[in-house]
């Protein structure tokens, strides 16, 4: 019986052992922050994967209209034509599109300018921050 209770105890002594977690390399909190900042930096600098690194980015949806299936564009950098290729990315949306009908307020136009927000005749759904891209 004795040494049965003394497995006992041994079993808890063992169950009650504190892991002790490994220490950062880096203790100085200045010194941290340096490196969280260069981590920062690292992933400004990264471009986007995929088709959008090729691409011209010309505009941003800033309303959509589902009745009419239209979005409205704030064009940012470059004019956009009727008869150009644009390519329409967002958190959901991603497709590709020729541009058949463009208005500026409510009348047809044939060119967009950059600081205008035309309307533009969508095939499909578009969300408010989609990015719109030039072909």
């Amino acid at each position: 019986m004795v040494k049965r209770k003394a497995k006992v105890k041994s079993r808890k002594a063992k169950a009650k052992k504190i892991v002790k977690r490994p220490k950062l390399k880096v203790k100085s909190k200045a010194k941290r922050k340096l490196l969280s900042k260069k981590a920062k930096a690292k992933a400004k600098a990264k471009k986007p994967e995929g088709i959008e690194a090729s691409l011209e980015k010309i505009g941003e949806v800033t309303h959509y209209f589902p009745h009419v299936n239209a979005a409205a564009v704030k064009l940012l950098k470059s004019g956009l034509k009727v008869g150009d290729s644009v390519y329409i990315k967002g958190h959901t949306t991603d497709f590709k599109e020729i541009v058949n009908s463009i208005q500026l307020d409510h009348a047809t136009i044939l060119e967009g300018k950059r600081g205008q927000e035309i309307g533009l005749l969508v095939k499909s759904r578009v969300r408010q921050g989609d990015k719109v891209y030039k072909i």
